[in-house]
Parts: structure tokens; C-alpha cells; sequence
């Protein structure tokens, strides 16, 4: 960071020199223009000429992003800043509203962004994984449900997980948007969240950026807890489904025999309900077994029995279902007729 604010700080001073010395001149032209002209026919006209010069300097600063005023706080090549731009090249967000303007800046970038990108991500990949076992350690230490209540949310327990996550993330972009809030005094709550959203995904439109450089540490940290949470609940959504497919993978022969077994001996099957039923079981297989670590036999053992009653009563439903139908009737209607 204090190699690309070395590098390119000293030319962003210069050419903030240089447009204001411009702008100083064409300035100077102007009033002159319009205090020492006696020509009173062709003054419209001198005047008009000289302040499209003086608008074409402002446009020039304004499109090369350099701050016309000589203050301190609006260089772009400050120690914080340089650490939020080192930040955004990491995490590939890439804002773009600061950028290296020199040969020399522009080269680090490329060995910079090089080296340090393959180890961001790793080192974030790493955070999500070990957020994501500290989290399913948690997770295994929570009391068990009630019997009736795992019963009533058989169904809904693979959804679950994904839904919590996701409103958990969603949680954090609220909360850092009532920050930002604070922090920037044109933003409004919607923009904070955006702009988070937008962080957070690493799409880095640009439009909004924080600009109080005061707070450009604490963002640059908010930045890579929230990509480190991110990349948590995608690495929690991924083992849930990827335990999910192993275990239906496992019961793909045993089902496929059972089908085939169904369709020569149930012709009068419903077929509704029964795919109702098959919901549930698979649901339940799917589940994740609340096992604890092989120290605690007994957690362990509970764990495994509880998920098997739960198992058990699913299929105890779908039996006691099957037994309680009623034979159909066949009802025989006869019309009288007069014909």
C-alpha cells in the first residue's frame, strides 16, 4: 500500500499543480477579457470564446478525476485510501474510482493483483470453511426438537438451512447500511444496502463509494468479514446439498427396486400420495445427524437415536395410511327409462 501511494502520489500532486496553474491563467484571461475590452460590439462574442477555454480545463480535470481544490483531504493517493484500493484489487471488486496513472503504478498493480489474489481468496475460502465448522459445532450442541416438532418440520428441514443463512446475510447488508448511513451524509438507507449488496457479491459497479476517508479502514474490515461470512453460508448451503445428494445416491438401487416392486404388485396406487409420503422419507434421510465428536459416546448415541425414531415415525405414517384405506366401491347405478 505504501508502495503504490510513493508511486503515485507524486504525480497526482503534480497534475493537480498543473491544472489549477491552467485554470489560474484562463481565469485571469477572462476577467481581463471583460474589465479591458472597449469594444463593446465583439465583447459577447471574446467573452464567449474565453470561457469555453476556461470550461474545456474544468472538464479535463473532471474526466482525469483530479480535485481542482489544493486540500490535502481530496488527493486520492492517501495511506488510508491506498489501503482500501489495495483491498479492492485483492478481493477483485475493483471500484475504479481510485486507479494507478503511472508506468511504474500500473506494473505493481499487475505483480501485485498477480500474487495477492490467488492468497486472498484462499485465506477467505479458509475463514468460510472454519466459520462454517464452527458453526455446524454449534449446531450439534443445541438441544434436540421435541419429538412432534421434528415430526412437523420434516418437510421443511433440507429449506431451512439455505433460508436462515440467506436471511442472515442479509441481516449483516442491513446493518452495515445503517452504518454507511451514518458515515456518508448524501446516502440513504437504500443506497448503504446496495452498496453493500454490491460489495458483498464483488460486482463493484463504482457508482457509489465511500468517500470519508476517516472511515476507510473500518470499511476495508467490514469488506472482508462480509466476503468471509459470504463465502461461509455458501460453503454451509454447499455440504447441506452435498450430504443430501451422497445420501439419495445411496438409496437410488434400493428405491428403484422398491418401484419397480410397487408398479407389478399396487396397480390401484395414489399416486399423489405417495409422492407426498416419498417427500417425507427422503427429507428425513437427508437430514443431517446431529452427531457429536467420538469424546461423547453418549451425545453421539442420543444424536443417532433420536434421528432414527424420527425416521421411523415417518414410516409408521405411511403405513398406517396404507392400512386405514378403505377397499374402493363400486357403485352400480340403474335408469329407468321409458323408452
Amino acid at each position: 500500500m505504501d508502495i503504490f501511494r510513493r508511486l503515485e502520489h507524486p504525480a497526482e500532486l503534480s497534475k493537480m499543480q498543473k491544472y489549477n496553474i491552467t485554470l489560474s491563467i484562463r481565469r485571469q484571461y477572462l476577467i481581463d477579457t471583460i474589465v479591458n475590452n472597449t469594444n463593446l460590439v465583439n465583447l459577447d462574442y471574446l467573452i464567449s470564446i474565453e470561457l469555453d477555454k476556461y470550461e474545456s480545463i474544468l472538464q479535463d480535470s473532471f474526466q482525469d478525476g483530479v480535485p481542482l481544490r489544493p486540500d490535502a483531504e481530496m488527493a486520492k493517493w492517501t495511506t488510508l485510501k491506498a489501503v482500501f484500493f489495495c483491498s479492492t484489487v485483492l478481493t477483485t471488486i475493483g471500484y475504479g474510482n481510485i486507479v494507478p496513472v503511472t508506468t511504474e503504478g500500473k506494473a505493481f498493480c499487475i505483480v501485485f493483483a498477480l500474487v495477492g489474489i490467488p492468497l486472498t481468496m484462499t485465506v477467505i475460502a479458509d475463514w468460510g470453511r472454519l466459520f462454517a465448522s464452527t458453526v455446524s459445532t454449534l449446531v450439534r450442541h443445541i438441544p434436540p426438537l421435541p419429538k412432534c416438532v421434528r415430526n412437523a418440520m420434516v418437510a421443511r428441514r433440507t429449506s431451512s438451512y439455505a433460508l436462515w443463512a440467506v436471511c442472515f446475510l442479509f441481516i449483516y447488508l442491513a446493518a452495515g447500511a445503517g452504518v454507511f448511513v451514518l458515515w456518508e451524509e448524501d446516502w440513504t438507507f437504500f443506497d448503504g444496502f446496495y452498496f453493500c449488496f454490491i460489495t458483498m457479491t464483488t460486482i463493484g459497479f463504482g457508482d457509489l463509494v465511500p468517500k470519508q476517508p476517516k472511515y476507510m479502514l473500518l470499511c476495508t474490515l467490514y469488506i472482508l468479514v462480509g466476503l468471509a461470512l459470504t463465502s461461509t453460508i455458501i460453503e454451509l448451503v454447499r455440504r447441506q446439498y452435498a450430504q443430501s445428494w451422497r445420501q439419495l445416491q445411496a438409496l437410488r438401487g434400493p428405491l428403484a427396486e422398491n418401484f419397480r416392486k410397487l408398479a407389478d404388485n399396487a396397480p390401484g396406487l395414489d399416486v399423489l400420495a405417495f409422492q407426498q409420503d416419498l417427500m417425507k422419507v427422503l427429507t428425513v434421510v437427508s437430514m443431517p445427524k446431529r452427531i457429536g465428536s467420538k469424546k461423547d459416546k453418549k451425545d453421539k448415541d442420543k444424536a443417532e437415536k433420536n434421528w432414527e425414531e424420527t425416521l421411523q415415525a415417518v414410516i409408521q405414517d405411511m403405513t398406517t395410511k396404507a392400512t386405514s384405506k378403505e377397499p374402493p366401491i363400486l357403485q352400480i347405478v340403474i335408469y329407468e327409462s321409458s323408452v
